[in-house]
């Protein structure tokens, strides 16, 4: 009898699986990994390696890591650092000799993990309902208390953001998929990620005028009928006007401070953006609005390039929080700071792997974005241009469920069988 995992189409269900359990927590993703690799090496008879320039990218990433071991500062964090994000040298690895994945093969693990989202959506919404029941706490249905601030709502969100896209790209949709897309854009609102949530708005009115073969008519009702939504969710709720539009200090950068600083905000101590940038000494009251703070963090990254000699080394995959710590303390800050990354993956990538490990990651990026323009593949698109602003304000590649989701879209994206859009079928 046939092995279950020796089946040279099974390993798509385990890819669908490394997604599908993203927002689970850390054990469920490593055991999801590792059943996909031994159904890679399982079905080692039907492996046909290709040369893909781009699947060598994340390897070369990794080898970087893997130097920071010589020169870093911290060896026990860059040794673990290490374990987590292995990852980019795995999953690229059995890319490498996979056979290719077809449209329709694509098809199927954006299906089973876009309809998951929309299962955690009510999941979450059931929870929040309960939770408001017992509490008369609005709060529950928002933010990071809709998922957890463990999970977070901005990686919950970009997860649920590229599902509802699949069922925004589908050219004929039924009544359940119309269902599924606007749970999922609910979902995304309330989760009140700003950046993110623009972003889609943006990709979504690129997809109707670019991409959508429906009437011209029904592109215009469609896309008033996205604003109409959004208008009127703000204006019918105190907590999203708040989130959205009364903290103009915030821009479109979501504040993801923890709780415990957030809540003795006061408006008089609040920090502007030119303070951030300029002032030297702070007190222990302040609080940094989302912006503020990554104008610092970008500030920290700076002086620690004209301070210390990092350009082309930085100080070791994982080895720079506690360099940030350092800085927090120089400044004054609240201690409560001390437990914030750069939040910005270009400079935490600089930081810890210097000026190469950052060209590396810019080069991922381009060529991704450039096989999303060239393949005319919406999902593709949607995928780069997020993934592109994203990791301007999340360092994404610190946390093991963010790794995952990068780099299987990307490993899947770029090593398509064909050049061809995807049609995607209902």
């Amino acid at each position: 009898m046939k092995s279950e995992l020796s089946d040279p189409n099974r390993h798509i269900y385990f890819l669908a699986l490394l997604i599908v359990t993203l927002p689970l927590n850390f054990a469920v993703g490593s055991i999801s990994v590792i059943i996909f690799l031994v159904s890679v090496i399982v079905n080692f008879k039907y492996w046909n390696f290709s040369f893909n320039k781009a699947l060598i990218l994340p390897i070369l990433l990794y080898a970087i890591m893997m130097l920071s071991l010589i020169w870093t500062n911290d060896y026990d964090a860059t040794l673990s650092a290490l374990k987590k994000s292995i990852i980019f040298l795995l999953i690229p690895a059995a890319f490498l000799v996979i056979p290719k994945l077809d449209t329709n093969n694509i098809s199927k693990i954006f299906k089973i993990f876009s309809y998951s989202m929309v299962f955690y959506a009510v999941y979450f919404f059931i929870l929040a309902i309960y939770k408001f029941t017992a509490t008369q706490n609005p709060n529950v249905f928002f933010s990071h208390e809709l998922v957890s601030l463990d999970l977070n709502a901005i990686y919950m969100a970009s997860f649920a953001s590229f599902a509802m896209f699949y069922f925004v790209s589908l050219e004929i949709k039924n009544s359940i998929e119309r269902l599924a897309m606007f749970t999922l854009l609910l979902f995304v609102f309330l989760l009140s990620s700003r950046s993110l949530f623009f972003i889609d708005l943006i990709l979504l009115i690129c997809y109707y005028i670019f991409f959508s073969k429906t009437h011209q008519g029904v592109k215009v009702i469609t896309v008033f009928a996205f604003f109409l939504f959004f208008l009127v969710s703000v204006a019918s709720s105190e907590e999203i006007k708040d989130r959205l539009l009364s903290k103009s200090e915030t821009a479109f950068v979501d504040n993801i401070l923890n709780k415990n600083i957030s809540e003795q905000e006061k408006r008089e101590n609040n920090i502007t953006i030119e303070e951030a940038w300029n002032r030297q000494d702070f007190q222990q009251n302040n609080f940094f609005p989302g912006t503020a703070l990554r104008v610092f963090q970008v500030r920290v990254f700076k002086e620690m390039l004209d301070e210390q000699n990092i350009f082309f080394t930085g100080f070791g995959l994982g080895a720079s929080q506690p360099e940030i710590e350092k800085k927090v303390e120089e400044h004054q800050l609240s201690l409560g700071y001390k437990i914030f990354n750069f939040h910005n993956q270009y400079i935490q990538t600089f930081a810890e792997l210097g000026f190469f490990g950052f060209l590396t990651l810019i080069l991922m990026l381009l060529v991704n974005l450039k096989n999303a323009i060239y393949n005319q593949n919406f999902l593709h698109l949607v995928f780069a241009v997020t993934m592109i602003i994203l990791l301007l304000t999340e360092s994404m590649f610190c946390r093991q469920r963010g790794i995952i989701f990068f780099i299987v879209l990307y490993c899947i994206f770029n090593s398509m069988e064909h050049i061809k859009p995807i049609k995607v079928k209902a």
